[in-house]
């Protein structure tokens, strides 16, 4: 029985866990990009920040702001700040 236990604690934990490692992946990498990478991109990045720690309120909602941002805004801010440009 104490095998059932463990598996059912780290199964929660995992299920509670992983949504806020994301939100705190996606906030973390936000702050830490320059304001000028943000502004080169034309992306908010106060907005991308308060859209993420509104999420971290919704799990659903957090977990699909964060998604969004790391998938599709933080490739854009990146390549800004690193002087690459689309076309």
């Amino acid at each position: 029985m104490p095998w059932a236990d463990l598996t059912r604690t780290t199964l929660l934990t995992l299920f509670f866990g992983a949504p806020l490692a994301l939100t705190a992946w996606a906030l973390l990498d936000a702050a830490r990009r320059p304001r000028w990478a943000w502004a080169l991109a034309e992306r908010n990045q106060v907005l991308w920040m308060t859209l993420i720690l509104m999420g971290v309120l919704l799990m659903c909602g957090g977990v699909l702001v964060s998604t969004w941002y790391l998938w599709r805004v933080r490739p854009v801010v990146a390549a800004a700040e690193e002087g690459r440009f689309p076309g």
